[in-house]
């Protein structure tokens, strides 16, 4: 009789996908209950895919664009990993002096040449593995899946490819714990389940502040010379876009100066949301803000948003998108 090793030679290898649309974590309110879930921290940056491919590695962002150019350090840890075909799936954080992933400092850490920042300093926090030696892994349970990644990226790792590692804990008390020490959330995953791509409830994100993607449809100008009073925000709905309101805190003077720069070479005469606002000045709807907010208003609009930073809308698949 054939062992398992002996067995998986004779087997075909599976094709190795160009790109798996991700799992996407369902938001939920409070954590679920019971030993067939495992807890993770939600990480605050950029979601990738590591394509470790033979001859080359790719980087690929949730919206399916290649990102390899912008996280060089990560690219080249991947080549130290050992394996001639890999895809790992996890996030790419910058982390403050209390070990916080901190969106803001991951975007200023991309947005300066390689050579003005430390290339450990953008970290890639692997929490699946799908893909691994000719082997499709995505119809594995998430138990096996971590298995291999923990043999392959094992706890504790020096380069800048790291785990996300599992917590032991009941998910109430992890969530507290977590919010108590300024962590955006956490993340629980079934166990037993496969991986499958799109929004799924056998992943789900418990957050402690709320934040999301919204795009930026213009801004009011500040009495401050050169700087921005308020970003205009849109979200999806349907085939379009729909106002939620305007955000005018989280940033500095400097900041505004520089965000107001950038958005006055996407100036348009065509707003993209149905709205009149004396003295706005409307930009293509090219740029996406990262904000924090405490709630929706009843009139659908953001209550206390915070700015965070800017995404790009190629990759806006994680834009805020409101129920038709």
């Amino acid at each position: 009789m054939a062992t398992a090793s002996s067995k998986r030679t004779t087997e075909p290898p599976d094709p190795m996908p160009a790109r798996v649309d991700p799992c996407v974590a369902m938001l939920v309110d409070k954590p679920p209950k019971g030993r067939d879930w495992a807890f993770e921290v939600k990480w605050d940056g950029y979601r990738l895919a590591v394509h470790i491919e033979p001859g080359r590695v790719r980087i690929i962002t949730r919206g399916g664009y290649d990102w390899t150019s912008k996280f060089p350090s990560i690219a080249d840890d991947a080549r130290e990993l050992g394996y001639a075909t890999m895809i790992l799936d996890g996030e790419a954080v910058v982390l403050d002096d209390k070990g916080r992933s901190d969106f803001g400092m991951l975007q200023r850490a991309i947005g300066r040449k390689p050579s003005l920042h430390d290339p450990r300093e953008i970290l890639f926090f692997a929490f699946d593995l799908l893909y691994l030696d000719g082997r499709d892994l995505r119809r594995l349970p998430l138990s096996e899946r971590r298995r291999l990644l923990e043999s392959i990226v094992v706890a504790g790792r020096a380069g800048v490819i790291r785990l996300s590692e599992e917590v032991e804990a009941d998910g109430e008390e992890f969530f507290r714990i977590a919010c108590e020490h300024g962590l955006e959330g956490i993340v629980a995953k079934r166990r037993d389940k496969p991986y499958q791509s799109g929004r799924r409830p056998d992943w789900q994100k418990i957050k402690c502040v709320r934040s999301d993607s919204f795009v930026i449809v213009g801004y009011e100008p500040s009495t401050l010379p050169g700087a921005i009073g308020r970003l205009l925000l849109a979200a999806k709905k349907g085939e379009g876009l729909v106002y939620v309101g305007g955000c005018g805190t989280g940033w500095t003077y400097q900041e505004s100066v520089k965000l107001r720069e950038l958005l006055d070479t996407i100036v348009t005469d065509q707003p993209a949301v149905a709205l009149r606002r004396k003295g706005a000045v409307f930009v293509r709807p090219a740029l996406v803000a990262e904000v924090e907010f405490r709630a929706w208003t009843q009139d659908g609009k953001l209550r206390h948003p915070s700015f965070k930073g800017i995404r790009e809308r190629e990759d806006d698949a994680g834009v805020f998108e409101i129920e038709r």
